[in-house]
């Protein structure tokens, strides 16, 4: 099979072209607007595209898949997602596969105050949020949503991952600047903090019945100590778990945004100072950036997605909630190759005092 893979070259669709590349069978081609990180892709055949909010986006995708005509394409990042998705007839009148919610589902998705409305409507545990017009609902923010040390969280509610605009402060002055360096009134929102321990469910659905679901919690950000917030979007330390909390608040955040979840749903949660988990947003149609760390594992999430779209026997995987074993650990840096281990793996071959 020839399946079609946006943004090569990039972390979060490398790990799912290593993961479908894992099948003999399948001959993966590669698109993305960024050359420097084209160069860089597995993919047997790479393709520049603009990027997916430019007027000739269109007409260059559907020229690739005239030349290449591969059974099946998939994206891997919201702003990609989003404009496809508005196109998706199109691309499906070449006779291309897309395996994707409604656009409505992704439009509730990629826009972060979008699923916070949903969540709380749902009656779905999420901190309050604001949305900040001007410097007086700052200011409002700051009294009604301010922690025991007057810290609020900013971030922009605009599409785009990493943590977009995030900003943790008490200071209204540099919390008004840095909006302003954004240009971002009426696009940023204020919320309550939340812990720095986090975890994710990545789930694939299909017309409203989940196929399989697996969590991890992340244990640091790679190069989270060189931004202000603290999150860069790419996870340095992950491990498998399995949470019955984690798998009920997962569920009903994504049945809040979808009453017929089809596709790929990756709900992300921070805990509240109560040990609670809560959603915080939805990657919606997406696998995330460590996608390959299940595949090592054993549970190859992008070839489970294929055989979906494309009607094939699926891999046999053990159940449908966490099918890995719990206390797995992904080590990931830059310029190294990443790395499955265990914690009694590390304190074996690791000399500490």
């Amino acid at each position: 099979m020839k399946i079609l893979i946006a943004g090569a070259g990039g972390a979060p669709s490398e790990g799912v072209i290593f993961s479908l590349l894992c099948n003999p069978e399948n001959e993966v081609i590669g698109m993305g607007s960024e050359p420097s990180d084209l160069i860089l892709s597995r993919a047997s055949r790479k393709y520049y595209v603009p990027n997916a909010d430019s007027p000739d986006y269109k007409a260059r995708l559907l020229e690739v898949l005239a030349l290449e005509k591969p059974d099946l394409i998939h994206f891997q990042n919201d702003l990609e997602v989003f404009h496809a998705s508005q196109i998706r007839d199109d691309i499906l009148a070449t006779g291309t596969k897309v395996f994707m919610p409604e656009h409505s589902v992704i439009d509730t998705c990629v826009f972060k105050h979008k699923s916070y409305e949903a969540f709380v409507k749902a009656g779905v545990k999420v901190p309050k949020n604001l949305v900040i017009n001007n410097p007086e609902d700052l200011k409002q923010a700051f009294a009604e949503l301010g922690d025991e040390s007057g810290k609020i969280w900013l971030r922009a509610s605009s599409i785009g991952g990493g943590g977009k605009g995030s900003l943790p402060t008490n200071n209204f002055e540099l919390a008004k600047a840095w909006i302003d360096h954004y240009s971002g009134w009426g696009d940023f929102i204020a919320a309550q903090m939340l812990t720095s321990k986090t975890v994710t469910w990545l789930s694939i659905w299909h017309e409203g019945q989940l196929v399989v679901a697996q969590s991890r919690a992340r244990q640091g950000w790679t190069h989270g100590n060189r931004t202000i917030s603290g999150v860069t979007g790419v996870t340095k330390v992950g491990m498998t778990c399995d949470d019955e909390v984690v798998n009920d608040v997962s569920m009903r955040a994504i049945k809040a945004v979808s009453d017929r979840p089809h596709g790929i749903f990756g709900v992300d949660m921070a805990y509240d100072k109560d040990g609670y988990p809560n959603p915080t947003e939805i990657n919606i149609s997406r696998f995330f950036t460590t996608v390959r760390f299940f595949t090592e594992a054993g549970l190859n999430l992008p070839e489970i997605f294929k055989c979906i779209a494309l009607k094939q026997p699926l891999p046999a995987f053990e159940k449908v909630l966490n099918p890995l074993p719990a206390g797995l650990m992904w080590m990931r840096g830059m310029d190294t190759e990443p790395r499955l281990v265990t914690s009694q793996e590390m304190e074996e071959r690791i000399i500490f005092p």
